[in-house]
């Protein structure tokens, strides 16, 4: 079999694992920003 049947199936595998952990990573960031938001309004 030729190598490139798997470069191609490791990149398939890992640009959308990829893209999902920077989604989660972005969503987790933005629930913190708005937890320490919601806190530093409390202080007021």
């Amino acid at each position: 079999m030729n190598q490139w049947h798997f470069v191609i199936a490791a990149y398939g595998v890992s640009v959308p694992a990829l893209g999902w952990l920077v989604l989660v990573s972005f969503n987790q960031m933005r629930r913190a920003e708005q937890a320490v938001d919601e806190m530093m309004r409390g202080r007021k």
